[in-house]
């Protein structure tokens, strides 16, 4: 079709939102709004909390941040990159979602082209988003406003994986509407797009992504659990089967953040609605949920079997993140490791070069110390393969020892190599 180039503006400037803000900036005038001043503030001044932007990106585009509302009526192509997190009873939470959409829909103009990125569960962008936009504008959808889906695939960290080279899952109430939002977004995405048959199916092959993802980790995690018990070392197992041709490469781990750990429940939430209950998809949650506890089990029968443990017992747990070399604490399984560590008396002392010490105490009221700052301890655990951690010499590890280089080493990822490690010091990884 003819380039079709409409006024955009993100909703939600976030690990997802702000590097397609900067991507499109970069293209053509931009309006990224977020309700958070605070964080608009920065972006005017140049600070990306996420680090999912470079400087020289962040300097060289052309959007206007904003957390005035009003500012989406010049817009006539909005795209929604709001957070869609879970509750404490595991099931989906709309409140950023409908949010956003009462928001949109109070300052949405007619002709407008609304198209939601975050994750929800196949059928929600029409079953609640549409109905919301409509109540609040006093449009029609269909009519007067056009409404689309574009499932988000940021990989946070990952400067290979960017918006511009993963292919962009496009899809739309009807053609015309398709045709537009797959124009948009070639103007930015390098790696082309990919038109899905409906907003269901857009919806469903994002939440399916992350979930077979989940499953074959959940599978690495449940292999190192039977292993573990046969004294078996995992990831050497994992190198020996990798040599086959058709060996899928996943390695055991803790799985947290906003999409692996969380979509798999979106899917699952609505298959219960609709009467299925699903059985695969579950076990491998609850096995990927227990791995911190069995972690911290791990460390405590190590430190059961040192002959110099004192009366209290101490232990650094190295990365608060739910991965590394990125800042974001949201439902991160480190502390699963650290709370069991805890139920076992263990004093727990935490390091994260990557996290702000407001924020560790915001989220999960945890006092961040630095490497310099950490005490002697009998245990340290390496829960965030952080580089800082991994371009660590061993020796400065086996510095933080109370007792002449005796203790414990819990390498949760296996990024340390066991053989520089003396004999006094009992090794173990996933």
């Amino acid at each position: 079709m003819e380039q079709f180039k409409p006024k955009i503006a993100l909703v939600g400037l976030g690990y997802v939102g702000l590097p397609i803000a900067v991507a499109f900036g970069i293209k053509q005038p931009v309006v990224g709004f977020d309700i958070s001043v605070e964080k608009v503030n920065e972006l005017k001044s140049g600070i990306d909390r996420t680090g999912e932007v470079n400087l020289k990106d962040l300097q060289s585009t052309n959007v206007e941040y904003t957390a005035d509302p009003s500012q989406l009526t010049q817009c006539d192509f909005i795209i929604v990159a709001v957070p869609t997190p879970i509750t404490e009873a595991l099931a989906p939470d709309f409140t950023a979602l409908k949010g956003a959409s009462k928001l949109i829909g109070e300052n949405l103009s007619k002709d407008t082209i609304v198209v939601y990125e975050s994750t929800v569960y196949p059928g929600a962008t029409e079953e609640i988003c549409i109905p919301i936009l409509e109540q609040t504008s006093g449009l029609k959808c269909g009519e007067d406003f056009k409404v689309g889906y574009s499932p988000e695939r940021i990989n946070p960290g990952d400067k290979v994986h960017t918006l511009q080279s993963i292919i962009k899952v496009v899809s739309a109430q009807d053609s015309e509407t398709l045709d537009k939002i797959a124009c948009v977004y070639e103007q930015v995405v390098d790696a082309g797009v990919h038109r899905a048959q409906s907003i269901k199916v857009a919806e469903a092959a994002k939440v399916i992504e992350n979930t077979q993802r989940d499953l074959n980790i959940a599978l690495m995690n449940e292999l190192a659990l039977i292993f573990d018990r046969l004294d078996i070392d995992t990831q050497a197992v994992l190198e020996a089967a990798g040599t086959k041709w058709n060996f899928l490469k996943f390695s055991p781990g803790l799985v947290g953040g906003h999409c692996i750990g969380v979509d798999p429940y979106y899917l699952t939430y609505k298959a219960e609605s609709v009467g299925y209950h699903p059985e695969v998809i579950l076990a491998g949650r609850r096995i990927n949920i227990g791995m911190g506890k069995f972690v911290a089990e791990q460390t405590v029968k190590r430190l059961s079997q040192l002959k110099t443990c004192g009366a209290s017992i101490d232990v650094a747990v190295l990365g608060l993140t739910f991965k590394e070399d990125v800042p974001d604490l949201r439902n991160s399984r480190v502390p699963d490791i650290i709370e069991e560590l805890k139920e076992y008396g263990v004093n727990v002392h935490i390091c994260d070069p990557m996290v702000e010490s407001i924020e560790a105490e915001r989220e999960y009221d945890y006092t961040l110390l630095s490497m310099e700052d950490l005490p002697k301890v009998d245990a340290i655990v390496v829960a965030v393969a952080h580089t800082k951690f991994i371009n660590q010499k061993v020796s400065d590890f086996i510095a933080l020892y109370k007792n002449t280089g005796e203790g414990v080493f819990i390498d949760v990822k296996g990024v340390f190599d066991q053989s520089v490690f003396p004999e006094t010091v009992s090794y173990w990884r996933l």
